[in-house]
């Protein structure tokens, strides 16, 4: 199961009995901090979870995929996520 926004309110909520109302704009503030941070360029390190990090892509040849024609893909932002070593043991450690 994903676990989605509206279940980390929840979650959060229970966890720290707070109401729905309290939940939800700490969730919402947080989110927008790291909204911001990575569209100002910065990247964003959480201590035992990971960093989403700001990467630049170069203009680069690509293919359409329907008809096989060549074509340019424009330059672009991407954010890419590694996680911290704490996080990729917890989840091999069923493995």
């Amino acid at each position: 199961m994903t676990l989605t926004k509206i279940n980390m309110i929840k979650k959060i909520g229970e966890e720290m009995e707070l109401g729905k109302k309290t939940a939800t704009e700490s969730v919402e503030q947080l989110m927008e901090i790291i909204k911001s941070t990575l569209a100002s360029g910065e990247d964003v390190m959480i201590s035992g979870f990971g960093k989403f990090c700001v990467v630049q892509k170069n203009k680069r040849k690509g293919r359409n995929p329907s008809t096989g024609d060549d074509m340019m893909l424009d330059a672009r932002t991407r954010v890419n996520f590694k996680c911290s070593g704490r996080l990729r043991d917890r989840i091999n450690k069923g493995k």
